[in-house]
């Protein structure tokens, strides 16, 4: 792009170039220095005529002047362009080179007026000067002078006005000294007003045949440099239709132009290897003529239709036709292209074969739906392995509950605490699995809600300690004064994270302490709650310490032989943190104890409606199930026996059935207040006969799910079909008792009303 300021080439910037500000100083400047002994010889000859009519001593030294007027004023300019180089500006430039003008015109001025101060004193007596000399001398002056007028404007008005000035000044004087002669100097004023008038109009003409000589040159310029822009255009347009017909020949993809009819015109070598039609078959020819299998869907080739009707583009997957039959998926992106009257001009489709990459997706759909199938499998297979060892371990459990209840002697006191003790193991063992697995099966869930963290640890701790008793180990609990009275999360998880982490130190530290450190840092909408479980046990080995969090993974393969586990604890705190945003990070030396750090982020308390304090119920004991009809629907005998004699002492009428269908049944001929609901069960499972039970026109009961499946989904599914309590197996007495006993007011009132 050209500039004002002469930046770039070609004709305009030569235009910039040579008309520029600057530039016109300095061939002002070159011009003046180049004619010096040209004006030289000029006015030596003027002045050696002089010396014909007046003293030649006279002429001499009007000539002296002049030289040197004109040879300051060279001399400055001479230096002008090393001046610039050296960076001078231009103005300064400009001023010094009007100074040295000035200098020169009032030196000529002074050669000039030699005839009239010689003439003055010998002729005043009898005539009056004639200042022709002087005004013919400095009218040539001044012609030379408005010739470079548009060169340096400056420096041209200060000569000439110097020049105007002299003539005016010696007829003034001429007045003042002989007034009697006054009118005659009048005639000799209005002549140099003519005179000036018409060097004015010169000047004028001068500027204006300057100003359209530039403004032709200027012309000239652009409609050069405007033909030699279209021309390199038409070059570079030139060459890119070259390279685009040599990309559009050698591309891979086929390459296809049609006309506004839509009809073939020409293409490239790789529409013959990717379709089979040679140049000559496919020219002139419509391509759904041509290619169309007939299995592409008619929305898309309306679309085609449309991109050559309305002139639009497209892009396109169709099912086309290869000339030997066979069929391939190919993408076409089909392209306009336009005439200046904006109507289609040429349509330009790009093809590409993707046969292999429908192919791709197509197998990549069956990995997905068979990985879905074997997800879908997975938990199947879980819900069944809960039921299936769940309900064994509900009848162990149980039972060794009701051995050691019975009166044992001390030896089989014991025994009995080892079945229990390794069926508690076992159980821990199961639900370790069944916890992994349901979080890679429904991912993490949780159950955010205010609480307090202090209290979360503390009774988190509580629980742990007859453990850390029973082996002679202190279990400390550190509170930081930072940590806030209330908390927004899941407190249940805080738990399982601390459970697993603090077991395990007491599980693994012979002698010593465990020590729980709890503070909390400030964070963006909340807290980082930070906490750690160090302890003086084994310790790990450094090269261990990255495979620790993984799963089923141990220090040491000894370590589950002589503590147990399964290596899943620490892989679900981890699984856990990250899930509440945070982190787990462990720091151990072997024989040196370790210390696990868990930072999670929790929110600030939330507000939540005042609520009067509830006021618990005070338990009447087993009184209270006086009366109470209680049907148990579970189709393992051992689990019948067992829940029998858990409610053996219990007052209260007891019902069984064997399966669904025998529950909808037992439950119209007895009536009972309180169902006990397997879900998986022959015949019918647990939730049609709870959804059968609720349909009938009859006093409803209570329905608890005593169920074997753990997962989230299972609460849910027996919540919606209408039960009202879910308790998991093994079934622990106790609870059952506890539940019965708060649900036995609500029953009984429903019974009377």
């Amino acid at each position: 792009m050209e500039t004002a300021d002469g930046a770039g080439s070609g004709p305009l910037a030569s235009y910039y170039r040579k008309y520029g500000s600057l530039e016109l100083l300095l061939r002002y400047a070159r011009g003046r220095v180049r004619l010096f002994w040209g004006r030289q010889l000029f006015m030596g000859l003027a002045f050696l005529v002089l010396g014909l009519v007046v003293p030649p001593l006279y002429a001499l030294a009007g000539y002296a002047i002049s030289l040197a007027g004109d040879a300051a004023d060279c001399l400055l300019l001479r230096q002008a362009d090393a001046l610039t180089r050296r960076g001078m500006r231009e103005g300064t430039l400009r001023l010094l080179t009007s100074l040295t003008a000035f200098l020169h015109a009032a030196a000529l001025s002074a050669a000039a007026s030699v005839p009239f101060f010689v003439e003055m004193p010998s002729l005043m007596a009898h005539t009056h000067n004639e200042p022709l000399f002087t005004i013919g001398l400095l009218a040539g002056a001044a012609i030379n002078a408005g010739l470079v007028l548009p060169y340096h404007p400056r420096a041209v008005v200060t000569k000439l006005l110097v020049y105007a000035a002299l003539p005016v000044a010696f007829l003034a004087y001429e007045i003042i000294e002989a007034p009697v002669l006054a009118p005659m100097y009048n005639l000799h004023l209005a002549g140099l007003a003519v005179l000036y008038g018409s060097f004015c109009w010169f000047l004028a003409f001068v500027m204006r045949n300057s100003s359209r000589a530039r403004s032709h040159t200027l012309a000239q310029a652009l409609q050069q440099q405007e033909l030699e822009s279209a021309y390199a255009r038409l070059y570079e347009q030139q060459m890119e239709a070259k390279r685009l017909a040599l990309v559009a020949e050698n591309a891979n993809d086929s390459v296809m132009l049609m006309d506004r009819d839509g009809r073939i015109t020409w293409v490239n070598d790789s529409f013959t290897r990717l379709t089979g039609y040679s140049y000559e078959e496919a020219v002139g020819q419509m391509p759904g003529d041509l290619l169309n299998s007939g299995e592409t869907d008619a929305a898309t080739i309306r679309q085609l239709q449309d991109s050559v009707r309305y002139a639009r583009p497209v892009r396109v997957e169709i099912r086309n036709r290869r000339k030997d039959g066979e069929r391939i998926w190919i993408e076409t992106s089909q392209v306009p292209m336009l005439d200046s009257a904006g109507e289609l001009e040429t349509l330009i489709a790009v093809e590409r074969d993707i046969s292999a990459a429908k192919e791709h997706a197509r197998q990549l759909e069956e990995a997905r739906i068979a990985a879905e199938e074997g997800a879908r499998a997975k938990a199947d297979f879980l819900a069944t392995m809960s039921h299936e060892i769940r309900t064994p371990m509900n009848g162990v459990i149980g039972m060794a509950q009701l051995l050691r209840d019975s009166g044992l002697n001390e030896e089989q006191d014991a025994y009995a605490g080892t079945i229990l003790s390794s069926a508690d193991t076992l159980l821990a063992l199961i639900n370790d699995v069944l916890d992994v697995s349901k979080m890679d099966a429904e991912g993490v869930s949780f159950s955010r809600a205010n609480f307090d963290p202090r209290a979360c640890f503390g009774e988190t701790i509580q629980l742990l300690q007859g453990q850390a008793d029973a082996k002679g180990l202190e279990l400390l609990l550190d509170i930081h004064d930072a940590v806030p009275a209330q908390l927004y999360g899941d407190d249940r998880r805080i738990r399982q994270i601390l459970m697993n982490l603090a077991g395990n130190a007491i599980k693994f530290t012979e002698q010593g302490r465990v020590t729980v450190t709890l503070g909390a840092e400030p964070a963006a909408a909340g807290y980082d709650l930070l906490f750690s479980v160090a302890d003086t046990g084994i310790g790990i080995a450094k090269e261990k310490l990255e495979t620790v969090f993984d799963r089923f993974s141990q220090a040491d393969a000894a370590i589950s032989r002589r503590f147990g586990g399964t290596g899943l604890g620490l892989a679900i705190c981890r699984r856990l943190s990250e899930a509440m945003d945070g982190n787990i990070s462990v720091s151990s030396e072997l024989g040196a104890g370790s210390c696990f750090t868990v930072r999670l982020r929790l929110g600030l308390a939330r507000a939540e409606p005042r609520a009067e304090p509830a006021v618990p119920p005070r338990s009447a004991g087993l009184q209270v199930l006086d009366g109470l009809r209680v049907l148990v629907a579970e189709d393992n005998a051992v689990n019948r026996v067992l829940l029998e004699k858990f409610l053996q002492a219990a007052p209260v009428e007891l019902a069984f059935a064997k399966d669904g269908r025998e529950a909808v049944a037992r439950f119209e001929a007895f009536a009972p207040d309180i169902i006990l609901m397997d879900m998986s069960m022959p015949e019918m499972d647990g939730l049609e006969a709870t959804r059968a039970i609720r349909t009938l026109p009859r006093p409803q009961p209570a329905i608890v799910a005593l169920t074997a499946n753990a997962f989230a989904s299972d609460r849910e599914a027996c919540l919606a079909a209408g039960m009202d309590e879910f308790m998991s197996k093994p079934v622990n007495r106790g609870k059952l008792l506890e539940l019965l006993e708060q649900l036995a007011p609500q029953v009984q009132s429903r019974r009377a009303g």
